[in-house]
């Protein structure tokens, strides 16, 4: 439903101090909300509010950081590393200067995408472990990038390092200067990867964060055929928490986990790996059943110790206590190694405030503020005696606000699918 002449500034408990461009998006939901429907439910009103609002009105993120097509992999990871950024779109260097977006751009590279693709190209072949492009397929096409088969092995400068700075010596052979970005990119049926317009709702960027899995969704500019911006789980989680105070949120946000029925899983079907099992377990692991983090299991007991994501296997090649010994460190001294080494270097990370944890009866508000100010994806749900209950991640949160109105998104998908093989959105 189309709302006209929405008038922002309305009074709230945030109103008296400086707001930011996320507070003042929260308000202008404050407004449609109370214009809403009275017969609607609070979770259709939201649907409502969110479907009033174009993604064009999402504060814009500080980033446009592009990889040319023939960077090498070396020069990609170092713009990523050097930017702090943990992905970014791929230019086709050849694509002409009035070129459409599907063909100015062929993908969006991730950092752990390159770093898991680094790990398994320097392990030597053998009949249980056999070079296969599968692991690093998946990796990539997890966010539209897809592993070409054939590109063969590091070879001997990669595979027999054990001490020393590895990723140098790593990064330093020819094969791996030479490889292209484009060497290792594919494409969705029409598009490098999924995109939405500016005049496309919130309520679509939204279902395809959590329903549909995407980590970011990218918002473009049509008239210059370029990416506007690109909009995170992290960046909508940082919008609700500056909302609080709001009606709208406090009506939602005051709600229990419990209430609305979280977490998800069953502690059976949460993916651990036990403290004194190889580091590398734990990354293989969340490649295999595609999922962004583990928590790390104390020996014959169900309390977690940490937790351990994917964005953390840059620490295997980064971290002079673990790249020395990275193929049979344990998660553990993985954990220590990683906190030792980010006190020095690091005034501000995640993995410094240990294991985040939260409790059933704790509100949705608490867990989005904690999720904010730690900067974190998930968190772990323990019982009264700290075993683990479960996990909560953004896209949970996110699945929570809204809902799919029967038949919303109708043939949206079809230009996208099917996927490459192996890959997902």
């Amino acid at each position: 439903m189309a709302m006209a002449n929405v008038k922002l500034g309305r009074q709230s408990s945030i109103q008296d101090s400086p707001r930011s461009p996320e507070a003042k998006l929260g308000m202008q939901v404050e407004d449609l909300w109370d214009v809403q429907e009275p017969e609607l439910s609070p979770n259709d009103k939201l649907n409502a509010c969110f479907e009033s609002i174009p993604v064009s009105a999402f504060p814009v993120a500080p980033q446009g950081i592009e990889i040319k097509s023939d960077a090498s992999l070396a020069e990609a990871v170092k713009i990523l590393a050097q930017n702090k950024i943990l992905s970014a779109p791929v230019v086709d260097v050849d694509a002409p200067e009035d070129a459409t977006w599907m063909d100015r751009y062929i993908g969006i590279v991730e950092f752990a995408g390159i770093a898991v693709w680094i790990l398994q190209q320097s392990e030597p072949s053998s009949p249980r472990s056999p070079s296969s492009p599968s692991g690093a397929e998946s990796a990539m096409a997890a966010n539209g990038m897809a592993f070409v088969a054939g590109l063969g092995a590091l070879g001997p400068e990669g595979a027999s390092i054990t001490s020393g700075d590895f990723f140098e010596a790593l990064t330093s052979s020819e094969f791996y200067k030479n490889t292209k970005v484009r060497d290792i990119s594919g494409s969705f049926r029409w598009a490098p990867f999924l995109a939405l317009q500016k005049s496309n709702t919130f309520l679509t960027m939204l279902l395809l964060l959590s329903k549909y899995k995407m980590k970011s969704v990218p918002v473009l500019d049509l008239d210059d055929g370029k990416i506007d911006n690109i909009i995170t789980q992290s960046a909508v989680i940082h919008m609700l928490a500056e909302c609080t105070g709001l009606h709208w949120f406090e009506s939602w946000g005051s709600k229990k986990l419990s209430e609305i029925d979280l977490p998800t899983m069953s502690p059976k079907q949460i993916i651990t790996v036990y403290e004194d099992e190889p580091v590398l377990q734990a990354f293989k692991l969340m490649r295999k059943k595609r999922i962004g983090g583990i928590p790390v299991i104390e020996r014959g007991g169900g309390k977690a110790i940490g937790n351990i994501s994917l964005r953390d296997v840059q620490f295997l090649l980064t971290t002079p206590d673990i790249y020395r010994d990275y193929r049979s460190i344990t998660a553990k001294n993985f954990l220590i190694a990683v906190r030792n080494y980010l006190e020095k270097h690091e005034k501000r990370s995640p993995m410094l405030s240990g294991m985040i944890t939260c409790k059933r009866d704790e509100t949705v508000k608490e867990l989005i503020q904690t999720l904010d100010s730690e900067k974190i994806q998930r968190v772990y749900v323990v019982d009264n005696d700290g075993n683990l209950e479960g996990v909560i991640t953004l896209r949970d949160i996110i699945s929570r606000l809204v809902h799919e109105p029967r038949g919303y998104f109708g043939d949206f998908f079809d230009g996208v699918l099917p996927l490459p093989e192996n890959s997902r959105v």
